[in-house]
């Protein structure tokens, strides 16, 4: 069949499909244009605008911040206790992070234009990597510009077809899409159910190459922890990688802040890679793998995320660093942070209020229920004043909507019993 003859007959059968349409310049359309309305992301924001409508509230995200936030924070002109920082130890006001990131910027400008691997890297950064892996117990560490990135590309690069990942089914968001990138096989186990893992791995483990775990250190939803000597003992067994995303757990776990296995009393060299994030207890922005030297070596020359990805600005590198540094100098601000999970645990349930499984540190829940009556209890809070975060369906199951309160080790008792107060009187009204 000639060239003249085929396009003939596509021609002719473009014609039955139906009416010629027409694009700008007169180009003719074949396939009506996709509209971005009509993707179950846009349906899904609009159902919660219109009970938001219903119910006369507004949405409670994207709040306009004014000025450096802390223990409070003013929200559009008007001040607020704030529960929903993940400023666990009190660092962003701190005038030794705000001094190390402007003098960064002094000395190495606002950026490091492309990947480190091409573009090269500042002496901060190797430096604040050193100091990770040191305070962390392990080998090395390597930097990326997000926890997100940090977990999506470190579980890209290593696992793929052929490997099975069994993870618990309330990890992060940033660890499943690492997951679906890896292409490996996924089986998620109960939460915290170590039994479920361990006959996941006796029934599945010798059909597979490499096997990954991954646990969180302090689940930033439920505000409790993995029993991780087991885990341990149970990936040995097995013959399986740990990871741990220690995210919440830096800063807010151990005597020391440095983390559950400083918590549970675990070899930190016991688990086999360590993800943590600059965003929270450090005051920055960023995140970080930690691990054995070879597992940095492979990462620095193969992830994604980080070969074909800027590298971290030089003043969130300096304030990460200055954060740390501080954590070692002031290990009274996480013996702080420990009296105020437990002074609010115990006057939450005090007052009748559902905690859950909240094992007090750093982060802890009031379950409201379903997600209107959720919504409704943070709009009556935030009214008298407080700021928590609110988190309903599909970050938590549909029934368990609920408040968090990020503490700090900078909010007074005063603070936290007003809190308490308010939250059972208007949880009382919904």
């Amino acid at each position: 069949m000639t060239g003249v003859s085929w396009n003939k007959r596509i021609s002719a059968v473009v014609e039955r499909l139906g009416p010629r349409r027409t694009a700008a310049g007169g180009a003719r359309v074949l396939y009506p244009k996709p509209k971005f309305s009509d993707l179950p992301a846009a349906k899904s924001i609009q159902k919660y605008e219109g009970v938001g409508r219903m119910l006369g509230i507004e949405t409670p995200f994207f709040r306009s911040i004014e000025g450096a936030s802390g223990s409070t924070t003013m929200i559009e002109g008007r001040l607020y206790l704030n529960f929903a920082w993940c400023d666990y130890l009190g660092l962003n006001r701190s005038p030794q992070l705000w001094e190390a990131a402007k003098a960064a910027i002094d000395r190495y400008g606002t950026c490091v234009s492309a990947s480190r691997m091409v573009a090269g890297e500042t002496p901060l950064h190797r430096e604040l990597e050193t100091e990770i892996a040191d305070f962390i117990g392990v080998e090395d560490a390597i930097l990326f510009v997000s926890g997100h990135a940090a977990n999506v590309s470190t579980i890209g690069t290593l696992m793929s077809e052929g490997d099975l990942i069994v993870h618990d089914e309330f990890v992060h968001n940033s660890a499943v899409i690492g997951i679906r990138l890896s292409r490996a096989t996924a089986r998620s186990f109960h939460h915290n159910d170590l039994d479920d893992l361990e006959a996941i791995l006796r029934e599945h483990r010798a059909a597979y190459r490499n096997v990954l775990v991954i646990v969180e250190g302090l689940y930033s939803t439920e505000g409790d922890l993995p029993d991780l000597a087991r885990v341990v003992e149970i990936k040995d067994r097995y013959g399986a990688w740990l990871m741990v995303d220690d995210a919440h757990g830096l800063g807010v776990l151990g005597k020391t802040g440095r983390g559950i296995a400083e918590h549970c009393g675990v070899d930190p060299r016991k688990v086999d890679i360590w993800m943590g994030t600059l965003s929270k207890t450090l005051a920055s922005c960023g995140g970080y793998i930690a691990g054995e030297r070879t597992l940095i070596d492979i990462l620095k020359h193969t992830a994604p995320g980080f070969v074909f990805s800027v590298g971290l600005l030089p003043m969130m590198t300096a304030a990460a660093l200055a954060g740390l540094r501080l954590i070692r100098a002031e290990p009274e601000r996480v013996a702080r942070l420990h009296a105020n999970g437990e002074l609010f645990l115990r006057a939450a349930r005090a007052a009748g209020l559902d905690t859950g499984n909240s094992g007090g540190y750093g982060m802890l829940p009031v379950i409201a229920g379903n997600v209107i009556r959720s919504i409704q209890l943070w709009h009556r809070v935030f009214a008298r004043g407080l700021n928590p975060s609110l988190i309903v369906y599909p970050g938590v199951p549909m029934k368990a909507g609920r408040l968090r309160f990020f503490l700090t080790s900078e909010h007074t008792s005063e603070e936290i019993e007003r809190a308490i107060t308010v939250t059972k009187e208007e949880l009382a009204q919904c």
